[in-house]
């Protein structure tokens, strides 16, 4: 049973190269295989239009909204933590945050984005647990 097995992948062998060679009956299996390596290529080709072109747009939009940053901007951490900005001096920012203007320090990539309209706590009543 072994060697029918090991005879007949021989033979495959065999019949794949005369197809290489173009001679014989088998050489219309070459224009087949050589679209089963041509497959793979084109969902590669597909595969980065649809996922790596958009995500660089995102990152560029991205950088280019952490560089524009000034001070008086009101933003949003990717914490969540809403404020403005009081001072940024390289690649740190302060925020002010809340109705006391706490000053947090932040790295300028843990900014999510700038936003238009305020959104900070005004409330003046305290916490009880």
């Amino acid at each position: 049973m072994f060697l029918n097995a090991a005879i007949s992948i021989m033979n495959a062998n065999v019949s794949g190269l005369s197809c290489l060679t173009g001679s014989g009956e088998g050489s219309g299996a070459f224009g087949g295989s050589m679209m089963t390596l041509l497959l793979p290529l084109l969902l590669v080709v597909v595969m980065i239009v649809v996922m790596i072109i958009p995500q660089r747009r995102r990152d560029k939009k991205v950088k280019d909204m952490l560089g524009n940053l000034k001070q008086g901007d009101r933003v949003r951490t990717i914490g969540g933590i809403y404020g403005t900005i009081s001072s940024i001096k390289d690649d740190v920012i302060i925020l002010s945050v809340g109705p006391d203007k706490v000053k947090l320090v932040f790295a300028r990539g843990a900014i999510s984005q700038v936003e238009d309209a305020g959104v900070e706590n005004t409330m003046n009543e305290e916490v009880h647990e």
